[in-house]
């Protein structure tokens, strides 16, 4: 089983570019895979709706409700920053869903999976053999 670790970020698109991410993740992973967030990235979301406005707070927003309504396993964490998180989960069994560039670039240097999205409109796995 594929564990898909969405980026804080990445639970944002379904209303910032109105893709259906889960149908997306349906159409690219020819395998079995189970979704995780990280609980720090709940505490992101949460910040982003007390402190920013318009379609940021709408998308974070519908993000915590995407997390209770697709199942998202959560990740319970003593670390705070989501990116170390991410950075220190990666192995051969973990695909990591972002946007965020200087994230992205660390990742594909370690040689982790991602999961990214193109043209606005949808996702594309990058797959790397990943040797650790």
């Amino acid at each position: 089983m594929i564990r898909i670790i969405l980026d804080t970020n990445f639970l944002l698109i379904p209303l910032q570019f109105r893709v259906d991410i889960f149908s997306e993740f349906n159409r690219i992973c020819k395998f079995n895979y189970e979704l995780y967030i990280f609980e720090q990235s709940i505490c992101e979301l949460s910040n982003i709706i007390e402190e920013q406005s318009g379609l940021n707070k709408k998308a974070a927003r519908f993000a915590l409700k995407l997390i209770k309504l697709k199942n998202i396993k959560i990740i319970k964490s003593e670390k705070i920053d989501v990116d170390l998180l991410i950075l220190d989960s990666i192995n051969k069994d973990v695909i990591i869903a972002t946007q965020d560039a200087e994230l992205k670039k660390e990742l594909l240097k370690k040689g982790a999976s991602l999961i990214i999205l193109r043209q606005k409109k949808y996702l594309h796995l990058i797959e790397r053999k990943l040797y650790k």
